[in-house]
C-alpha cells in the first residue's frame, strides 16, 4: 500500500508527494476516461497526455491520509477532481484563444471547438458519475460539495469574462471572483478526501478552509506571474493579463491606490496596448503598489490556510505534506 510519509524538506516532500499522487490515481483516471465514448476519448486523451502536476488530486489523497483513513479512500475523490479541473482548462484554451498548453496543441486547435466543448462536457459528467456509482452517504456529500465547487467555478469564470469589458472593478469584486474562480475547487480538492473517509464537520471545515485560502494565495501568485512572469515559466508573453484587459488583484489593487496617475493608468489599461505600453502599464502598476500588495495578500492567505490546519488534531505525516504543498504551489514567484 502507497503511503505518504514526510521527506526532508519541503520542496522534495511535494515533489515526491505530487509523484506519488500521479502514481495512485492512475489507474483509476484511466480506467474513468476509459468509459468515454470512443469521439469522446481522443480529444480527452489528447488533453491529459499533456500531463500537469496533479495538486488537486493530492490534497484529495493527503485529506484522507490526515484524517487517519489510506489514501486509497481519496483516490476516487482525486480522479473526480481532476476531471473537473481539466474540463475547465479545456474550455478555458477555447475561451483565451490558447493555442498551447504544455508546448502541445490545446484540444480545440488539434480537434476543433465544438469537439472541444464536448470533451469538457464529458468529463464534467463523468466526475460526478464516479461518486455516485455507489451512492453512500458519504459519496453524495462528496459529489454535492464538487457540484457545488464546480457551479461557484463557472461564476467565477464568468465574472473574469464579464469583468474585461467593465471600466471599474473594486479589490472585493475581484476577490470574489477569484474564489469562485480558484479557491472553491482548491477548497473541495482537499475536503474530498476527508468527506469519503467520513470525518467530523470540524475536520472537513478545517481542511475547505485550509484550501480556500490557498487558492486566494495561488491565484494572487498567479496574478503577479500574468504580467510579470517570464514567459518560459508562464508559456505567454509578458503581460498577457494586460492585453487581455483581465481585471486581478494587481490591476485593481493599482487602480485603487493610484491616486494623481490614475488617468494615466487608465488611459493605457483601457486601449490595445503595444509591448511598449505593456511594459509601462507593469511599471506603472508596480508603483502604485499592485505587485507588493498582492504579494502581501498572498503572503496573508497562506498563513490563514496554514492556521486552518491546526484547528483540529490530524495526522502528523500528512499534515506535514499539506503544509509542504501550500509552500510548493506559492512559490513560485520567489
Amino acid at each position: 500500500m502507497t503511503t505518504f510519509a514526510p521527506a526532508p524538506t519541503a520542496n522534495v516532500t511535494a515533489a515526491a508527494t505530487l509523484s506519488r499522487a500521479a502514481v495512485v490515481v492512475a489507474t483509476a483516471l484511466d480506467e474513468a476516461v476509459a468509459r468515454l465514448s470512443p469521439t469522446q476519448r481522443g480529444p480527452v486523451e489528447h488533453h491529459l497526455a499533456g500531463g500537469g502536476k496533479g495538486v488537486r488530486a493530492a490534497l484529495a489523497l493527503l485529506s484522507a491520509a490526515a484524517t487517519g483513513a489510506t489514501e486509497e479512500i481519496g483516490v476516487v475523490g482525486a480522479v473526480a477532481i481532476e476531471l473537473v479541473h481539466n474540463f475547465s482548462l479545456i474550455h478555458d484554451d477555447i475561451i483565451d484563444g490558447d493555442l498551447q498548453r504544455h508546448h502541445r496543441s490545446t484540444v480545440w486547435t488539434e480537434y476543433g471547438i465544438g469537439p472541444a466543448i464536448i470533451a469538457g462536457d464529458a468529463l464534467a459528467t463523468l466526475a460526478l458519475q464516479l461518486l455516485l456509482d455507489e451512492p453512500t452517504p458519504e459519496r453524495v456529500r462528496a459529489a454535492h460539495c464538487l457540484a457545488q465547487a464546480t457551479q461557484f467555478m463557472i461564476a467565477g469564470q464568468a465574472d473574469d469574462m464579464a469583468f474585461e469589458s467593465r471600466a471599474a472593478v473594486t479589490v472585493a469584486e475581484c476577490l470574489d471572483m477569484e474564489f469562485g474562480k480558484t479557491s472553491a475547487l482548491l477548497s473541495c480538492a482537499v475536503s474530498l478526501g476527508a468527506i469519503l473517509a467520513g470525518a467530523p464537520d470540524a475536520t472537513v471545515e478545517a481542511l475547505a478552509a485550509f484550501g480556500s485560502h490557498l487558492g486566494t494565495a495561488f491565484q494572487a501568485i498567479d496574478d503577479v506571474l500574468g504580467i510579470w512572469g517570464e514567459p518560459a515559466q508562464t508559456g505567454k508573453p509578458v503581460g498577457s493579463d494586460l492585453t487581455q484587459h483581465k481585471k486581478t488583484l494587481p490591476v485593481t489593487i493599482a487602480l485603487d491606490l493610484a491616486g494623481s496617475r490614475l488617468t494615466e493608468l487608465r488611459t493605457l489599461l483601457d486601449g490595445d496596448l503595444s509591448p511598449e505600453e505593456v511594459a509601462r502599464a507593469g511599471a506603472l502598476i508596480e508603483e502604485c503598489g499592485g505587485r507588493q500588495e498582492t504579494m502581501t495578500l498572498a503572503d496573508v492567505h497562506l498563513d490563514l490556510a496554514l492556521a486552518a490546519l491546526d484547528r483540529v488534531t490530524l495526522v502528523p505525516g500528512p499534515k506535514h505534506e499539506l503544509v509542504a504543498l501550500a509552500h510548493f504551489v506559492t512559490e513560485r514567484d520567489r
